[in-house]
């Protein structure tokens, strides 16, 4: 494989299209030739690099939490699906991890290089022994918990959606157990029809549900997040403690 640039005339006079162009070599499918080839022109994986951020996802949490400031400092905060840690790096920023405030407990089932301050556990998820683990490690309870896990795609969106769906759901399920009152569940989604049930239930446990869609979310993806601020679950539901009122703020 090689990489170049385009010499090509760009729209603008006397500029140079300066998109890099992988050009297809050995036994390169042409789907991975256009992904490495997406992945080389995103300006947010070039900025990511830049500023030493694990992933373009960095981004995305960044720019959810300057709009909705679901981050605090001292906060403790379970991360679900961390792999490469761009999350766990921002949050630990925001929540003044360096500064010995909060508490950061990731999980993933690919292995996550060190980060200074979060405690990182190589696990699925759906691991059986991964709730009672990830609450273990945490030491109480959790002012936050975020998933932006997503199972491999198929290429079939309904079944894509539905696995997603069902990872979310069980991201729910985890966060009733350890979620303090007043906490947030942030989790991954994709666009379409089968979210209604998931949706419900977070509007009946919690004061805000918002649907957000960052700018750093590539155009052409499905993708979206939803973000549930306020718990507030009734003492004794599912062994969950909650306060608040009722608010929807649905987006």
């Amino acid at each position: 494989m090689s990489v170049g640039k385009s010499g090509g005339k760009s729209k603008v006079a006397g500029a140079r299209d300066l998109r890099v162009k992988v050009k297809k070599a050995g036994k390169l499918k042409h789907s991975s030739q256009l992904w490495l080839e997406r992945q080389l022109n995103d300006p947010y994986v070039k900025r990511a690099r830049e500023l030493g951020h694990r992933s373009r996802a960095a981004f995305k949490l960044e720019e959810m939490d300057d709009r909705y400031k679901f981050l605090k400092p001292g906060q403790k905060l379970i991360d679900l699906g961390c792999a490469p840690g761009g999350w766990c790096q921002i949050a630990a920023k925001r929540i003044g991890l360096e500064q010995g405030k909060g508490r950061i407990v990731g999980i993933d089932l690919l292995p996550v290089d060190p980060i200074p301050g979060v405690e990182l556990i190589e696990m699925d998820f759906m691991d059986e022994a991964a709730p009672a683990l990830l609450t273990q490690r945490l030491g109480g309870r959790a002012d936050g918990v975020m998933s932006d896990m997503a199972a491999n795609t198929t290429g079939h969106k309904k079944t894509d959606h539905l696995k997603i769906i069902g990872l979310a759901e069980a991201a729910l399920e985890f966060a009733h157990t350890i979620l303090a009152p007043g906490g947030f569940f942030l989790a991954k989604l994709f666009q379409g029809g089968e979210s209604a049930a998931l949706l419900a239930e977070l509007k009946r446990d919690f004061v805000t549900v918002r649907n957000v869609k960052p700018a750093a979310s590539r155009p052409d993806s499905s993708e979206l997040y939803v973000l549930a601020t306020g718990y507030r679950r009734k003492p004794g539901e599912a062994g969950s403690l909650s306060i608040g009122s009722s608010q929807d703020d649905s987006a």
